[in-house]
């Protein structure tokens, strides 16, 4: 009786076990996926980005003025690091001093790598705006964003971005004479560009670098973009402080920018106070991410 009521014991287990392992099969073919993991569709291979890097460090460094940016990338954490990151996410809050000009506040992921960008409203997640690479758009009610969001799509990257941006195609790099900011010594490097490069291929950059460390100091800067500038020219020059650099992932970036008017090669007035922060690259998005959204307009 007792090997009876043992086999009867094994062949129940054996039942459950079985049955067990049906169920377990049936639950696992019934998952659906997870709609919230996106493989990270819009990530660059890395032999793509290791043969960009090397044509870089290549074309920088065949001349004094490329050899100050590629130093200044390096010492910002390597120009590999800034693409192998993927995009890069953060809330840009732009905020004129003078009463008559617009705030512009909004959180954007932005793509360095083919120079795409998302931007959200602070106020209403459901405004939005970007670029494409090809195409600026925008998906909201006419009080959403009070400013030109065709221009301002990209120039986030291109205020906070240096050295970076120096990377890309059309890009004239000229060393000017050293010059001393705040009692130290800096590498001056003036940026222009090809004509036909972006929309406002007037605009220069000259970016002061510590001539120790590298690390980018202060930028001057033009705006001639032609929707505001529609009989040419430019505004006056701007000085752009750096402020604290701090470490994203490997990268340092500034999270605190304060543009003056130019004087003297110096900052005069002090115009504009620029916050960056919630700063991280994002490592999931969709392959259609920085596409043009359904129902959104074509600028």
């Amino acid at each position: 009786m007792k090997h009876l009521i043992k086999q009867i014991g094994v062949t129940a287990l054996l039942i459950s076990t079985i049955a067990c392992k049906e169920q377990k099969k049936e639950n696992e073919e019934n998952v659906l996926p997870d709609p919230t993991v996106v493989e990270n569709s819009v990530a660059i291979p890395d032999t793509w980005i290791t043969n960009r890097v090397k044509k870089a460090k290549e074309r920088l460094t065949a001349s004094s003025a490329g050899t100050v940016i590629w130093n200044s990338m390096e010492a910002h954490g390597g120009l590999a690091t800034w693409f192998e990151n993927g995009p890069l996410g953060m809330r840009f809050n732009y905020q004129p001093l003078e009463k008559d000009k617009t705030q512009r506040d909004s959180y954007e992921i932005v793509d360095p790598w083919n120079n795409r960008v998302v931007h959200t409203s602070t106020t209403d997640k459901e405004a939005t705006f970007g670029y494409t690479g090809e195409i600026a758009w925008i998906k909201a009610d006419s009080t959403a964003f009070a400013y030109d969001t065709k221009f301002w799509a990209l120039t986030p990257l291109y205020l906070m971005g240096h050295p970076f941006v120096e990377d890309g195609e059309g890009v004239n790099l000229e060393l000017l004479p050293d010059a001393t900011y705040k009692d130290k010594k800096t590498k001056v490097v003036k940026v222009t560009y090809d004509a036909g490069t972006g929309d406002a291929p007037d605009d220069y950059y000259i970016l002061h670098f510590d001539a120790d460390t590298y690390l980018l100091m202060a930028t001057r800067y033009i705006v001639s973009y032609p929707e505001y500038f529609k009989n040419g020219g430019h505004n006056p020059e701007k000085f752009m402080e750096v402020g604290e650099l701090v470490d994203v992932d490997g990268v340092l970036l500034p999270s605190l920018l304060k543009t003056h008017w130019t004087v003297d090669g110096m900052p005069g007035e002090y115009i504009t106070k620029i916050e960056i922060s919630d700063m991280e690259f994002v490592s999931e998005l969709p392959e259609d991410f920085f596409e043009m959204p359904e129902g959104a307009k074509k600028l």
